[in-house]
């Protein structure tokens, strides 16, 4: 008898999801859409090492297969996972097997599970490897780096057994009291979409059918819109228009979808009224028929359990979702109850099978069906040292006197001083599993390997992260006295303890007057992003003294800066750096390293001016009447050890036809159109520049233009007096904006070309593009 279909290698991946689909029940069918177990429950740790669950067995058992298990191998403080309880790197793959070979040989068609992980910034696991969070890469303007560490991190996924990794990529910090401002990329669409491509390559691979077994499929959170909620609260409502979703939310899911991304995941927030997980315009409207999406659609947490109140009852909900084109379902009480909702007519079953038939194609690509164990292999390494340079190449140099930095041979005593000065985990972010003794190295260990011998470095920790407790200010001013320099290491932390109480999704619940010294990660949002009381009160102090200071602010969101310029030689930008993050900001702080990092998200003055972005709407405000309506440091900004001069920007043709642009590029009918930029290293280090090109449409077009939009970066090194010619080209991509019909298109008018090493230091060129508008690129 020969095999069938479903299980010929061989056959293309729509035939055999055919064929299987056609031997399922309606039972089984339902059991695929579902990821509703905690994997943490599937398994216990016993004295002869792990076993599976009576509630995993019950759980197979129920559909007769298992779609998906979400974070058999998560760790943290909500999971309740310790090291002494969870899974380690030595038996990852052997426990993943084991519940892969219970699902394959316990069920009618032996179809295998996704095993689905949490890869934030690195793989959430014990022994998984950790990279600086999202906000810091970003920082790094450098997507070839990130590529490079994403891909070693998934590498790592797949060798203990896991299918899937989530990743946050879509979401922008459109308000920085948003607790999850960590995860974004920052706050400009173009800058998160190049990231999410590069983290698209680096966890799948090159575009194509399979999977490779060293590589993951991703799924990208959050579509869409999530970074823009009210007030900057967690999983609130949003009050986007078409145009902002579109020009702004919308383009990182774009660019991940083109790159080939395996799924993305339907945000917690509503647009419109309806919540993203039952929103048919978003999920079949936009991404499946206008971008031709064929992935995945996975729910976030609980997030169906929401749709309750709008449909009434759980089986009405579940309809609804997988109506509007939410696949897999998340812990929720609503897509268990599929069946119910086919048997009553709220939903038909070739829309079950169309669900059912993405996470089967995925099983297929992965290639499960013909390997559906890890067996015995050596773990992959991590990506430590990758680790450690994108948290260097992050460091951004905000403010400085010129003199204070890098410090050198004149200096003999450090006081490293603050509450973020002598912790690995205030500097790893949200989203981790507890760290082996030992892994990472804080500023203060980091400061104190690196300076010379000759230097004598002190500690004092001055102040809590949070509250006005001044009892300890008087010794660490002390020690600032009888220093030569006083590094302030300030900011925030989203260390999670074991104290801290947590949503059912998850996020922590953190209320005003928190013991427990959280001040960021999801569910963590503020009201104020000014530092707390009592580290200005410890600023305020040490400054008083005389002594230099160096401010380091280890933080997973832009706090809001007064003047420093009367109390810090230098201010640092340290975004959650990572275990190895210490001696990143070492290596800047003494010189071995130049501090590149650009920002990638505007610093506000204060939480009242908000929002800051620099890419609003150009209406030509000119600001409060009590304070600047401007940042206080512009995205894109970032200073070095040496200075960089620009050149005009010189266009090859300073008019062009909008007919140039069919295709993507302006290589329609005319030459390429370049814009060309001189920069000169005036200074006495090497460097390496960060050139940026932002575009502002002058005149014509169908909608109000935005002050400017980055474009184009490119990262440049430059000796001392070295010059070099930058060139961009300026195509479609370039120059085209959101029509009337939400597609992109090239609209004559007038345009300004700009470059400069920040949104608010550019030159300009003017661009004239005649005729009709084309385009429709969407």
């Amino acid at each position: 008898m020969s095999e069938p279909i479903f299980r010929d290698p061989t056959a293309p991946v729509a035939d055999r999801v055919r064929d299987l689909l056609a031997r399922m029940t309606l039972t089984e069918k339902v059991g695929q859409v579902n990821q509703r177990m905690y994997g943490w429950d599937a398994y216990e740790r016993t004295s002869s090492g792990h076993r599976l669950t009576e509630a995993f067995r019950t759980e197979v058992a129920a559909y007769d297969g298992m779609g998906a298990l979400y974070g058999l191998q998560r760790a943290d403080p909500w999971s309740g996972v310790t090291a002494a309880t969870g899974i380690g790197a030595a038996d990852g793959a052997r426990v993943s097997d084991d519940v892969q070979r219970y699902v394959v040989e316990n069920t009618r068609l032996g179809i295998p599970v996704l095993l689905v992980e949490e890869m934030p910034h690195g793989l959430q696991a014990l022994d998984g490897t950790l990279l600086p969070v999202n906000l810091a890469v970003g920082a790094t303007w450098n997507p070839e780096l990130y590529e490079e560490a994403v891909a070693l991190a998934a590498a790592q996924l797949r060798s203990r057994g896991g299918h899937v990794a989530l990743v946050s990529a879509l979401d922008l910090v459109r308000d920085p009291r948003w607790g999850r401002a960590e995860e974004c990329f920052g706050e400009d669409p173009y800058l998160a979409a190049r990231f999410t491509e590069a983290l698209v390559r680096g966890v799948q691979g090159p575009p194509g059918e399979r999977i490779e077994p060293d590589r993951a499929a991703v799924v990208l959170k959050h579509f869409a819109g999530q970074g823009a909620t009210v007030g900057g609260r967690n999983s609130a409502a949003t009050e986007l228009g078409a145009r902002e979703l579109h020009e702004i939310h919308l383009e990182a899911a774009l660019a991940g979808v083109r790159a080939g991304a395996a799924g993305v995941m339907a945000a917690y927030n509503e647009f419109d009224g309806v919540p993203c997980a039952a929103n048919r315009e978003l999920l079949t409207g936009i991404l499946r028929e206008r971008w031709g999406f064929t992935g995945l659609v996975m729910a976030d947490g609980l997030a169906l359990d929401r749709l309750v109140r709008l449909a009434g009852d759980p089986v009405a909900a579940g309809a609804t979702a997988l109506e509007a084109g939410t696949d897999l379902s998340l812990w929720d009480d609503c897509f268990p109850r599929l069946e119910q909702a086919v048997r009553r007519g709220l939903v038909n079953e070739r829309t079950l099978d169309t669900a059912v038939g993405r996470v089967l194609a995925l099983k297929f690509r992965l290639g499960l069906f013909e390997h559906p164990y890890t067996g015995e292999r050596a773990s992959a390494p991590g990506p430590e040292h990758l680790s450690e340079r994108i948290a260097r190449e992050s460091v951004t140099l905000l403010a400085h006197d010129g003199v204070t930095l890098p410090l050198t041979g004149g200096v003999r005593r450090v006081a490293v001083i603050g509450p973020n000065a002598d912790s690995v985990p205030q500097q790893i972010g949200d989203y981790t599993a507890p760290q082996r003794p030992g892994t990472g190295v804080s500023v203060l260990d980091g400061i104190r390997a690196a300076a010379p011998d000759c230097v004598t470095v002190v500690h004092a920790r001055g102040c809590d992260l949070v509250g006005g407790d001044l009892s300890a200010l008087p010794r660490a001013v002390a020690l600032a006295a009888g220093a030569d320099v006083a590094v302030l290491v300030l900011g925030g932390s989203s260390a999670r303890a074991s104290g801290t109480r947590f949503d059912a999704n998850g996020a922590a619940v953190v209320s005003s007057g928190n013991p427990l010294e959280m001040t960021c990660g999801e569910g963590v949002d503020l009201a104020e992003l000014g530092l707390p009381e009592g580290q200005s009160a410890l600023l305020d102090a040490v400054a008083a003294t005389g002594t230099r200071v160096v401010v380091v602010l280890v933080q997973g969101r832009p706090h809001a800066l007064p003047d420093l310029s009367d109390r810090a030689g230098a201010v640092l930008s340290a975004w959650y750096p990572g275990p190895w993050g210490g001696r990143a900001v070492a290596d800047v702080v003494f010189g071995a390293a130049e501090p590149v990092g650009r920002l990638p998200v505007s610093v506000p003055r204060s939480a009242a001016q908000l929002p800051v972005f620099y890419n609003g709407k150009d209406h030509g405000y000119r600001g409060y009447v009590d304070q600047p309506a401007t940042a206080r440091h512009a995205f894109g900004h970032g200073l070095g050890y040496t200075t960089v001069e620009y050149g005009e920007p010189r266009l090859s043709r300073a008019s062009v036809a909008a007919a140039e642009f069919v295709g993507g590029s302006s290589a329609g009918t005319g030459e390429p159109l370049l814009c060309t930029v001189e920069v000169r290293n005036t200074g006495d280090r090497s460097t390496r520049e960060t050139v940026q090109l932002y575009v502002r449409r002058v005149a014509g077009g169908t909608s109000w233009p935005r002050v400017r939009e980055l474009r184009g970066f490119a990262r440049v090194a430059l000796e001392p007096g070295e010059t070099a010619e930058v060139r961009f080209g300026v195509g479609a991509r370039t120059l085209a904006s959101v029509t009337r019909e939400w597609e992109r298109a090239v609209e004559p008018g007038e345009f300004a070309i700009e470059t400069g090493p920040s949104s608010a230091r550019t030159r300009g060129t003017r661009l004239v593009v005649t005729g009709a508008a084309v385009g429709g690129s969407r």
